[in-house]
This record gives C-alpha cells, structure tokens and sequence, in this order.
C-alpha cells in the first residue's frame, strides 16, 4: 500500500507551488492564531486557488467556533477539516463537515478507545505530546505506543526525509503528516527537503 503525504503549515505562494510539484496528496493550512504558521481565510483562499484537482487541501483548527469552522471551510475552498484540540465527537459531527481527529500521544492514553469517541472520523491523526501545545512541536513520540487497529492513521511529530522510511515501515501508516521537518523556519518549506521526503515515502 503506497503511504500518503500530507504538508501541513503552508504560508506561502511558492511553498504551495513545490508541495504540489513534489507530489504530495494533501496540503495544510492552519487556522490557530497562536500557531507561527497561522494564516488568514482570505490568505488561505489564495493559496489554495493554485492547488490543482485530487490534492486534497486541508483546514486545521484548535477549539475553534463551529461557524467559524464553516466559514473558512467555504471561503478557503477545503475539503478536510482536521480537529486539533479537545473536541468532542458530538461537536464534530455537528459542524457537518468531512473530519479528522488529532491525539497528542503518551503512556497512559488509551489511543483505541479515543478512536471510538468518533466514530465518523475519517482518520486519527497520531501527534507527541508536549504540554501547553496542541501540535506542530516537530517532537517525536514512541511509535511502539501506537496500538494495532484498522483505522486510517496519519503519523505525525518529528518526521523528516531521514526518518520517514523508518516511520512506514514501524507503523505502516495511511498517511504521514509533516511540517517542521520540511522547513527553514517555521512556514516557510524547503524544496529540496519536500523532494526528499515524498521520495523517502515512494521508493
């Protein structure tokens, strides 16, 4: 099974332009102000009029109002919702829009019976935890915590093009979800390093 990719954390016109050129199948755009990778509605709107048909474009958000999650899920012209923060289920499904549900991973969670929380999810993104911070840490969790189960997992949390091989063949995925690990600084990706990381997944 060919492993996806998602770029999370896009801020720029050109990022955009070589995330979609290294053949990656899904781009993030995060909604949290408190994030360095924040970007407006009317930010992401430009940067996802370039991405071009069956990439899926993805919207990130931390506890946020289910009339704001419409709002910028049309304005932005998104396909996916991703919840990054203590949502619930019945929250979830009542905004009405296609989801993922995001767990911060550690000893003592329980991942399978979070999964049950939501059974309408589309997948569980898998992410460290790291107090105070709802992700995008670029820290790495032990992947052995990760439980057997038949649902769509998206690992995230300190991948890179070096790591990303290791990371398919421990877990084996659905799909990886990386940002840090892509960049220069934080919103700003790196060409050669997306190259390197689609191909580390590909080959």
């Amino acid at each position: 099974m060919m492993t996806r990719v998602k770029f999370c954390g896009l801020t720029h016109r050109d990022d955009v332009t070589e995330a979609v050129h290294s053949g990656a199948d899904a781009l993030g755009f995060v909604f949290y102000e408190s994030s360095s990778r924040y970007v407006t509605p009317e930010q992401a709107s430009e940067l996802t009029r370039i991405v071009p048909a069956f990439i899926t474009r993805v919207g990130l958000f931390v506890d946020a109002d289910a009339t704001l999650v419409r709002g910028i899920f049309h304005q932005a012209g998104l396909n996916l919702v991703q919840y990054h923060g203590n949502e619930s289920s019945e929250f979830c499904d009542s905004v009405g829009l296609p989801y993922i549900k995001a767990f911060r991973v550690r000893p003592g969670v329980n991942i399978l019976a979070e999964m049950e929380r939501y059974p309408n999810a589309s997948g569980f993104l898998l992410d460290a935890y790291v107090k105070g911070r709802p992700g995008g840490t670029g820290e790495r969790f032990d992947w052995g915590l990760i439980p057997k189960t038949d649902r769509i997992i998206i690992l995230a949390g300190g991948l890179t093009p070096e790591n990303a091989r290791d990371a398919i063949e421990c877990v084996a995925p659905w799909a990886l979800d990386v940002s840090g690990g892509i960049e220069t600084e934080p919103g700003r990706k790196d060409p050669d390093k997306m190259q390197r990381f689609v191909s580390a997944c590909r080959n």
